[in-house]
């Protein structure tokens, strides 16, 4: 019997919502992730999230990387670099290792840098 492993994360691999789709509930993924429309849950990813500059996210978001260029309301939790651009808008509280936030950005929340984030993506995509 063939066991299932966890795939492994690459560049090549990513899953997209375009502009005028809505999804509600909590999304889980291993690669990289765009959102262009809205979404109403959790994200969970090991790859980087890209929030685009139409976009609108009402949940919380696990990852490696994330680039915010749309609006945000959640607790963001980034193990690594999180960029919020000149046209992103986070409310909610950050956790990051390192982070950039362009000239016109908004961010009104609070923000904890630490090197000791833990990726806490729960198991299995159900």
């Amino acid at each position: 019997m063939l066991k299932s492993k966890e795939p492994e994360v690459t560049t090549n691999n990513f899953n997209r919502i375009c502009v005028g789709t809505e999804i509600i509930g909590t999304i889980n993924t291993t690669t990289d992730f765009r959102i262009d429309g809205y979404v109403e849950g959790n994200i969970n990813s090991k790859g980087k999230i890209v929030v685009g500059e139409k976009a609108r996210l009402k949940g919380d978001i696990i990852s490696r990387n994330a680039d915010i260029l749309g609006a945000v309301e959640g607790t963001i939790t980034i193990s690594e670099l999180l960029c919020i651009k000149s046209t992103g808008v986070v409310t909610g509280n950050i956790t990051t290792r390192k982070i950039t936030i362009e000239v016109g950005a908004q961010f009104n929340g609070n923000c904890n840098m630490t090197d000791n984030i833990s990726e806490t993506i729960p198991d299995g995509n159900k």
